[in-house]
């Protein structure tokens, strides 16, 4: 069940920059994982590995904009922003320059907020109901923050 603030079960150690209604679900692009496997040299990285609430697909940070509207399964999101990793990303994957290596790459995944309330499970399809080109791409947020560093 995904709520107002999160997947139901999901907490997070520290809501002053997890979770919360802006960054209430995570979405990570499984196209992007076998850049990873390569990448960090570990062939069977399972779903899930980079904290996302969501693996999905055909959500690329470079065609999905800010505002944009999805349902999946019942529940309807829009996306807010990248993610910008802590250093628990590297502590998760044993390897304290992966916070660099996760941006350098540009492959942030994005945060979703939660419109309606809803259920979503494995499998279900992702309905875009509206796409804002007005707002700029998930790629274009996250190369313009990296720059302003």
């Amino acid at each position: 069940m995904i709520r107002r603030f999160g997947l139901q079960g999901d907490e997070q150690a520290d809501l002053t920059v997890h979770g919360g209604a802006k960054k209430a679900v995570y979405v990570y692009p499984s196209e992007h994982y076998d850049f990873w496997k390569t990448e960090l040299k570990r062939p069977s990285l399972r779903w899930g590995m980079f904290g996302e609430n969501l693996t999905t697909e055909g959500l690329l940070e470079s065609t999905v904009h800010i505002e944009d509207e999805f349902r999946i399964g019942n529940a309807t999101l829009m996306v807010t922003q990248p993610r910008f990793p802590c250093y628990k990303l590297g502590i998760k994957f044993e390897e304290m320059e992966m916070v660099k290596r996760f941006e350098a790459s540009g492959r942030s995944g994005f945060y979703l907020s939660v419109l309606e309330e809803g259920e979503v499970g494995a499998g279900d399809n992702i309905e875009l109901l509206s796409r804002n080109t007005s707002s700029p791409t998930i790629a274009d947020v996250f190369m313009s923050e990296l720059a302003e560093g």
